[in-house]
């Protein structure tokens, strides 16, 4: 079939199949009847992400290459940010973001074991897991309903001289009091990391300028599993402004390498073999020394041709989701008796991942959301809803260590016995999102 063409053309004529493949065979729109299932997300491509994948696979690099290095900079100028690292999820983008803290090229701000880091107990296990698994020790504070972030007035009280650190998510867009937690980091001298993972494309004004949540901390992170902002398959990324922080980054996420040689390139530095490192002897090979206790936690080359196609239609998933937002929204504007709708944090205009919805005393829960998931509208709970309830802590609970709550977790125990949310994916249509508020009622009616 190809022993006349060159492999450009061969290439060429592959893909275009492989377009052609797309349009004929995925995505293709159907009609939608009441009671079809509607999940709360769910990816959304063409065809540009499935040539891409293919262009990638032909390649047969399989680790990082040309498509990694093309998503890190555009993702990078996207956030307007100096560095970009891509990473095989977002919860290793956590572990990175959080271990980075820890390295000894940060002196005396470097994270140790049995410093404190202050978090919120409302959300993802990953935005905490990585400063357990460490030996540090999470401090974590109440929420407010109905922004389901941080409540701001509890950060002194929380703050010890143990404290190092402040690292919270965005709740399915809706950014925490960024401004706040900013000056109180900056008063007390600590690090600010924003898991991003729920939030990618949110904007916050802070002293007169709009920036992207995840570039006003020290390091952001985000995430790229299929239910996402935007997909990849697996996938997820950690970004700075500081070239130092930049470098412990990539050196955990490279094995814990000090070299910064990208894949398949030697001697970037032309200091390979002439150079002494701890006790090793000169001019041991420089692409062998390690400075961190690291991982391997890079993606593959494919999931990076993905991520690109998936960038080129970011903006526009924003918009969707903004939309299908403020339109489920308005139809539920007339439940305010008997549910808690969402508010945006002032200063902001989320990114939507899902829209939150919070019962008033008289409308349980359960309920509703089984005559809810009965119609086929897929519900989920806020994550852990109480992470500290849950088997991962039995031991710390029982031996009262490990880790500290402030005050009590009041509005956070409301969120996990009260709390649910549907979801506002780019791939929703208003026929679905009428559907989803018309059951919502009816629910709330029997």
């Amino acid at each position: 079939m190809f022993e006349h063409k060159t492999e450009a053309q061969a290439r060429e004529e592959i893909l275009s199949l492989v377009a052609e493949y797309a349009r004929t065979y995925h995505n293709q729109e159907k009609e939608f009847h009441e009671g079809d299932r509607i999940p709360y997300a769910s990816r959304v491509y063409d065809q540009a992400e499935m040539v891409n994948l293919v262009d990638s696979a032909l390649e047969f690099w399989l680790t990082s290459g040309r498509y990694t290095e093309e998503f890190e900079k555009k993702l990078a100028d996207y956030l307007k940010v100096r560095y970009c690292s891509l990473v095989n999820s977002g919860s290793s983008a956590n572990l990175i973001a959080f271990m980075a803290l820890t390295s000894p090229l940060l002196g005396e701000r470097r994270i140790k074991r049995g410093d404190e880091v202050i978090t919120v107990a409302a959300g993802f296990p990953t935005t905490v897991t990585p400063a357990i698994q460490y030996g540090a020790v999470p401090v974590f504070v109440d929420v407010t309903i109905p922004q389901y972030n941080i409540d701001v007035t509890k950060l002194e009280a929380a703050f010890s001289e143990k404290t190092k650190a402040v690292m919270l998510a965005h709740t399915l867009g809706n950014p925490f009091d960024l401004k706040t937690v900013k000056e109180f980091c900056d008063r007390h001298g600590l690090w600010l990391v924003e898991d991003n993972c729920d939030a990618l494309g949110t904007t916050y004004e802070l002293n007169g300028e709009v920036k992207f949540t995840g570039t006003i901390g020290d390091i952001g992170t985000s995430s790229f599993y299929p239910p996402h902002h935007m997909t990849m398959g697996e996938g997820g990324a950690v970004y700075t402004d500081n070239p130092l922080l930049n470098k412990i980054i990539r050196s955990f996420r490279d094995w814990g390498r000090d070299c910064v040689c990208p894949s398949g390139h030697d001697n970037v530095c032309g200091h390979r073999f002439d150079r002494q490192y701890g006790e090793l002897p000169l001019g041991y090979d420089h692409k062998y020394v390690y400075s961190h206790f690291g991982y391997n936690l890079k993606a593959t080359d494919m999931q990076a041709a993905i991520g690109c196609a998936q960038l080129d239609k970011f903006p526009s998933f924003v918009e969707k989701r903004r939309h299908n937002f403020e339109r489920l929204w308005k139809n539920l504007e007339d439940t305010a008796d008997q549910l808690i709708l969402p508010v945006a944090a002032e200063h902001s205009n989320p990114s939507w991942f899902g829209f939150l919805i919070t019962c008033r005393e008289g409308v349980d829960r359960n309920c509703l959301v089984q005559y809810i998931e009965s119609k086929g509208i897929q519900t989920r709970m806020l994550f852990a809803g109480n992470l500290t309830k849950h088997p991962c802590f039995d031991e710390m609970r029982k031996e009262g260590k490990g880790y500290r709550i402030v005050g009590g977790l009041e509005e956070t125990d409301r969120i996990m016995a009260d709390t649910f949310w549907v979801g506002v994916y780019p791939g929703m249509t208003d026929e679905k999102i009428d559907y989803m508020a018309k059951i919502i009622k009816e629910g709330l009616s029997r």
